[in-house]
């Protein structure tokens, strides 16, 4: 119940717990229940600054990651150990320029050990050398070779500028299992509309949180249990200052926007329907819809509120 109450006062009240932060030093037993994961792996409080007014999305319990490449914080994700995959990232976006970088996928050693650096580190080369640590905290590329799965963004480096923030995306703590018909289908094809929208008609900070919908028994990426697949993904923006000359196509799209995603095509169609006039991608269709009604769907199958923006960005 402390546990509890703690990561609720940091989700709900970002403030009160970055000051108390400062004082841990002098309170080594409130250090202890802050704690919000196995490990001293940190919290969001040295990158609150991706969330909307600094308050992560409420409801969701893990291990947070301030995602920090070259020493720098580039954006935040929450991460399920048990299911060594994400349940969502937060990032700024940023309109992006030149072509994508060649990723060089990263992991972070500070999952697989507590007093380790928190800077991402490449996976060695081959990749059956990285230490047995990481691999029991966390995915690794071996997860995913001779997979029928590709490595999904929950950040996609095509919704930022310089090289190192797209670089920063490749980590395997912000992939999860998606088919590749949704990833290089209707989910890159959603991704594309938003920076386009974004990019035209957001005058402001845009704020973005790409996460996943489990199954309601969790199916896993191979025999070993080890990554779990997500039956959809969802993704929502916040663009509290945009233009007042939006087309009426986009008026209800501003200042949030949702949609949710299938990654399995055989999944039940009460939160996306399939259109099976489509001659590509039947099954893989992506739903936009109101803020509100995203988090309905997530409220049902999570089986508590969440909520995704501080006061639904408004």
């Amino acid at each position: 119940m402390l546990i509890w109450f703690f990561f609720s006062l940091h989700s709900f009240y970002p403030a009160i717990f970055f000051a108390m932060k400062c004082w841990l030093p002098l309170l080594p037993v409130l250090s202890t229940l802050l704690c919000l994961s196995q490990g001293d792996v940190g919290d969001f409080s040295p990158c609150l600054n991706f969330f909307y007014r600094y308050w992560p999305p409420s409801g969701l319990s893990g291990t947070p990651i301030c995602q920090n490449y070259t020493n720098r914080y580039y954006f935040a994700t929450l991460y399920s150990r048990e299911r060594r995959s994400p349940w969502f990232s937060a990032y700024l976006y940023t309109t992006p320029a030149g072509k994508r970088p060649k990723g060089v996928w990263k992991y972070e050693p500070q999952l697989a050990n507590s007093n380790a650096s928190g800077v991402m580190l490449p996976f060695p080369i081959p990749p059956k050398k990285v230490d047995q640590t990481v691999v029991k905290s966390q995915a690794v590329q071996q997860d995913y070779i001779n997979s029928s799965y590709t490595r999904g963004h929950l950040n996609p480096s095509l919704h930022h500028q310089n090289r190192s923030e797209r670089r920063s995306t490749f980590t395997l703590t912000n992939v999860v299992p998606q088919k590749m018909d949704s990833n290089y289908g209707p989910w890159s094809e959603l991704e594309s509309n938003v920076n386009v929208t974004l990019n035209k008609y957001c005058a402001g900070p845009a704020y973005i949180v790409t996460g996943i919908i489990p199954y309601r028994m969790d199916r896993w990426l191979k025999d070993e249990h080890r990554v779990a697949i997500p039956e959809y993904l969802w993704s929502a923006y916040c663009c509290p200052t945009y233009s007042q000359n939006l087309p009426e196509s986009l008026r209800r799209t501003f200042p949030t926007f949702a949609a949710i995603g299938r990654n399995d095509p055989n999944s039940t169609e009460e939160m996306v329907p399939v259109d099976r006039t489509k001659k590509k991608f039947v099954g893989y269709d992506v739903r936009p819809m109101p803020l509100t009604d995203l988090e309905i769907y997530l409220r049902e199958r999570y089986g508590r509120e969440i909520a995704v923006f501080s006061k639904q960005c408004l």
